[in-house]
């Protein structure tokens, strides 16, 4: 008898439906951010600098925002314009 897996007891918990878990899991994989989808239907995530977790938001919301929400926010960010200036 096999014994039961270990449930990772590091980084966050994050809240997303089960049936997203693993998509998310495999993104935040190919992002190089460490992860683990444990047999108690959680994913955990390690974030250890501030770009990690811009990274994890990003990957959770493509998944649990609509396709329409999704249109109208890059609508968004084409119709904004910022000025980005150079250090010299």
């Amino acid at each position: 008898m096999n014994p039961p897996p270990i449930v990772p007891n590091w980084g966050q918990m994050v809240s997303v439906k089960r049936c997203d878990r693993w998509s998310i899991h495999r993104r935040l994989q190919e992002l190089n951010i460490p992860c683990a989808c444990p047999a108690d239907g959680t994913l955990r995530v390690e974030v250890n600098h501030a770009l990690a977790l811009l990274l994890v938001c990003s990957a959770v919301r493509q998944f649990s925002i609509s396709r329409q929400e999704g249109v109208e926010w890059l609508e968004r960010c084409w119709q904004t314009q910022v000025t980005c200036v150079a250090n010299s």
